[in-house]
């Protein structure tokens, strides 16, 4: 027995099946979204916080400030809960009311911007000013090293090391380097492939950052492959993914599982793992299970 933290990792990793005709290419997605926090964030929002107080940068009864597109924002309200921390999230307007409901309801406050870059700004901004501590995600090495040392370890582990292609979406693109880095340490050869929207697409969770706020952990020599996702082609593999698989994930799941299949079609042998980035409950107010 243990607490709630001590559930986070260890997701299942599942064969997704007939969407493709190839019986030596294999597809498997691992299901992040069964983390306690419901996303892959849980992972760098633990060990951000953890490796801060092992720091001495905080410690119970400080006040942080995050911005956040939402998964982040609810893994960081829920484990800064259990520490005792006070925390600020600065969201974009347009994210779905669950993820505020979920955000307040753990006791964070929620305070709603124009996008994501004046989230970012402001945060930053008044971190400086008010003397509060920003776990700022998008520099944080502690972001990335989560997944070296739990997501990357459990797909070679759950593939006996059979793993030839590795997909995820690329947001803080701290799932993509941290799995690249272990990854690759294990074996080279295996291919790194992220995600981004086309330039008309919008797709929560998944970002094309204009290169003034590119995530300073982004290596770009880490990614073998980017391929662009088309909002449309996203939101029809997230609807497919649950009415035919029973995965029940969000948007940027869906992007990642239309460039595994892309993959799929083009390789004659292979083992793909994407990862489906969480549950596709916070996005029922919106208009993605249409």
């Amino acid at each position: 027995m243990g607490k709630i933290i001590d559930t986070i990792g260890n997701t299942p990793l599942v064969e997704v099946t007939g969407f493709h005709t190839n019986a030596k290419v294999k597809i498997f997605a691992k299901l992040e979204g069964n983390n306690p926090g419901g996303s892959v964030k849980d992972r760098p929002a633990l060990n951000m916080i953890r490796s801060a107080i092992e720091r001495g940068d905080i410690k119970t009864g400080d006040k942080l400030i995050e911005a956040t597109s939402g998964n982040t924002g609810i893994a960081l309200a829920m484990i800064a809960s259990l520490y005792g921390m006070e925390l600020e999230l600065v969201m974009p307007v347009s994210s779905t009311r669950e993820r505020t409901l979920t955000m307040e309801a753990f006791g964070a406050k929620v305070t709603l911007l124009e996008n994501m870059e004046v989230c970012r700004d402001y945060a930053e901004e008044k971190a400086v000013k008010e003397g509060v501590f920003i776990l700022n995600q998008f520099a944080n090495p502690d972001n990335y090293s989560a997944h070296i040392k739990t997501t990357g370890p459990e797909i070679w582990r759950d593939t006996e090391g059979k793993i030839t292609h590795f997909v995820s979406a690329m947001g803080t693109t701290g799932t993509i380097m941290g799995n690249s880095i272990f990854l690759k340490e294990q074996n080279a050869s295996i291919q790194i492939v992220g995600c981004q929207p086309t330039e008309s697409s919008a797709i929560p969770g998944i970002r094309r950052w204009p290169k003034a706020y590119l995530p300073k952990i982004f290596d770009a020599s880490r990614v073998d492959r980017i391929i662009d996702i088309d909002q449309n082609d996203a939101v029809q593999r997230t609807r497919e993914l649950t009415k035919h698989a029973g995965i029940f994930a969000g948007m940027s799941t869906g992007g990642a599982f239309h460039a595994a299949l892309q993959v799929a079609n083009e390789i004659d042998a292979g083992l793909i793992v994407f990862i489906a980035c969480d549950r596709g409950d916070r996005y029922l107010s919106s208009d993605l299970f249409g």
